[in-house]
């Protein structure tokens, strides 16, 4: 398989396993440089964001949820999405726009691809993906909760997706379900 075959397998079987509801935000975090096989940050090519932000850009539309594609630390992490998705969750947009070697190459692409993109300090996503160990667990909501799939990798990255649920409170004496 290819880098995007992987990735339309992963999130095919994602999709196996979690619904989303209209709205919601997916968070994205790539490295181009990971799935060619070298060091993040090293070697990242918007050839390759060209050729995997379709797949993600089909699984949003087929689950109605917006994509925020975290960049890399030179930004401080920070997301880029449209600015619908900003103002429907309050974010306050900063001022940076992403490059490649400052922002990260899928980062970079999506800002481009972008009807209205804006770029966030931080978000409270209900999903994503990390494609090359970006760490996007700071931009998830409480409580994560892991989805396995038969892929491990896409292209050469490791890969990892996740889903998140309301914390449960309340103890022995709280229903989790209604009766």
């Amino acid at each position: 398989m290819n880098a995007r075959e992987d990735l339309e397998t992963v999130l095919r079987e994602l999709e196996e396993q979690v619904t989303y509801t209209q709205g919601q935000l997916f968070v994205v975090g790539c490295s181009t440089s990971e799935v060619l096989g070298k060091r993040i940050g090293t070697a990242g090519g918007m050839e390759t964001a060209e050729e995997l932000f379709p797949v993600l850009q089909r699984f949003a539309e087929r689950n109605g949820v917006y994509l925020a594609f975290q960049g890399c630390e030179h930004i401080n992490r920070a997301v880029t999405l449209e600015r619908e998705a900003a103002d429907m969750y309050g974010l306050e947009p900063v001022t940076v726009i992403p490059i490649a070697k400052a922002g990260g190459s899928m980062s970079a692409y999506a800002f481009g691809q972008m009807k209205n993109p804006v770029v966030v300090e931080t978000i409270r996503a209900h999903g994503g993906i990390d494609i090359g160990q970006t760490f996007i667990g700071m931009h998830l909501k409480e409580v994560v909760i892991p989805i396995r799939t038969s892929i491990k990798t896409v292209g050469e990255a490791v890969v990892a997706v996740a889903t998140t649920r309301p914390k449960l409170i309340g103890g022995v004496r709280a229903s989790y379900t209604r009766e």
